[in-house]
């Protein structure tokens, strides 16, 4: 444990050795937030994922450095199905603590995974859909598309509990206690879970009262250990009366299959098959009615799954630039300017929040020139000893940044290195812009002939 002032290794004492600050309670605070996070743990492991949030969170609010609770419930969240809730904890504790941290392995094999990534978009899509037939009372189609859901991403228990809400709103109490069984095998304690088996099992039994059974006369003797019961008036025939009233009830039967069964039941099978053929005359023109609306509500579903799809990579995105702006903040304040350059020229401002937006501009304008100089100096070095390659990747950043830097020079320069390097073509555009933002120049003079030639 490190002191929060001065960062020196804590010993036993209530003192920090180095800077002479008590630490008492600071040293509370953090056992406290180990405390919650072992509890947490325990929880997680036995299952019981909603109760292992909550101790997380309140560890967390003891300690919000602690990432070994806060990729606990990271992993927490992913195996409930919340990947964008994982992703957020792992990038804040990936920032937290940039070295040795497991959260860099977890973000790894999610980004790298294009496959994972479709899946989540698609998820995220198709949830936020079902969501919005629902506000539209549209229980059908929301169910339709819990459904494709589940089957994308089966571990999602707000998508099984929804399910089941939508099953008990249509009276079908049996599906609804399976999806809920089926959130239950992923979080034991899910109160909201317990609550809607609660409202299931009491919509059961209101459609399925016990029935009293029949009133009648039973008697019972013992047989050796055994109680025997049966009805009060059994008869018990000898064997021989039991074989004559098999071949009497056969023949009975035989006749009667003869002379009544066998021509009605030709006569039910005429009019049962023609009463088919009807059916499935009525049944082919409805069907294609139905074809038709189906092909409509394919096509408007398509469109929205296009927009779903456009939503779900900016969601992407703006993870990524928040986290290369985090990554550039923190490189700022360790004062490493070329990292943070190159980690804000890689944030797309229109994901940015507006004050996230204003951080951004604040850390640009002070990163900027010191890192157009650096970029500048390592490029124009670099062009000097021959290493024409090193010197177009620094002097392009450049030029990129800022094409009148150093009077042109940088553009001037990174044409040349470019032409030292046979690259003609890479060259011209280069050499047609010192011409016109700077005609009466030698350089402009220099570019003319190049280009000429």
């Amino acid at each position: 444990m490190k002191c929060y002032n001065c960062g020196t290794q804590l010993n036993a004492g209530v003192v920090c050795p180095g800077c002479g600050m008590n630490v008492r309670i600071y040293k509370k605070i953090i056992m406290a937030s180990n405390a919650y996070y072992n509890v947490g743990l325990e929880k997680a492991n036995v299952r019981d994922l909603s109760g292992a949030i909550d101790s997380l969170k309140i560890s967390l609010r003891f300690n919000k450095m602690n990432t070994d609770a806060r990729n606990l419930l990271g992993l927490v969240y992913f195996e409930m199905g919340e990947t964008v809730l994982a992703l957020t904890e792992w990038v804040l504790s990936k920032n937290y603590q940039p070295e040795d941290n497991r959260a860099s392995h977890y973000l790894d094999q999610i980004q790298h995974n294009k496959g994972s990534l479709d899946a989540i978009n698609q998820t995220i899509k198709k949830y936020n859909q079902a969501l919005l037939y629902c506000k539209q009372n549209s229980r059908d189609l929301a169910i339709i598309q819990l459904k494709k859901v589940l089957a994308l991403n089966p571990k999602l228990v707000a998508g099984h509990q929804l399910l089941a809400l939508l099953y008990i709103q249509e009276g079908k109490f049996d599906l609804a206690k399976k999806s809920l069984r089926n959130a239950g095998k992923i979080d034991v304690n899910n109160k909201l879970t317990l609550r809607y088996l609660k409202e299931a099992n009491i919509g059961l039994r209101e459609q399925n009262p016990n029935r009293k059974p029949k009133n009648e006369e039973l008697i019972s003797y013992q047989s050796g250990n055994e109680t025997i019961i049966q009805p009060k008036y059994l008869k018990d025939t000898s064997a021989f009366g039991t074989i004559v009233n098999m071949v009497i009830g056969i023949i009975i039967g035989v006749a009667i299959t003869s002379f009544l069964v066998v021509p009605g039941v030709r006569s039910v099978a005429q009019s049962a098959a023609k009463a088919e053929v009807l059916e499935a005359n009525n049944t082919i023109s409805s069907k294609n009615q139905t074809i038709a609306s189906l092909e409509a509500q394919i096509e408007m579903l398509s469109g929205q799954i296009t927009d779903m799809q456009l939503d779900g990579e900016n969601t992407v995105s703006q993870v990524n630039s928040y986290d290369q702006l985090l990554y550039a903040y923190l490189k700022y304040e360790e004062g490493d300017m070329d990292i943070a350059g190159d980690a804000l020229g890689t944030v797309d401002e229109e994901h940015l929040s507006e004050n996230a937006l204003q951080i951004y501009k604040t850390i640009y304008a002070k990163v900027n020139e010191a890192y157009l100089e650096s970029l500048y100096t390592d490029g124009y070095l670099a062009y000097s000893e021959a290493r024409y390659e090193e010197a177009i990747e620094n002097l392009k950043k450049a030029v990129d940044l800022d094409e009148t830097y150093q009077n042109g020079a940088a553009l001037y320069y990174l044409a040349q290195a470019y032409r030292k390097n046979n690259d003609l073509e890479s060259a011209k555009p280069y050499y047609q812009k010192v011409i016109e933002l700077y005609p009466d120049t030698e350089r402009a003079a220099n570019a003319k002939r190049y280009v000429q030639q």
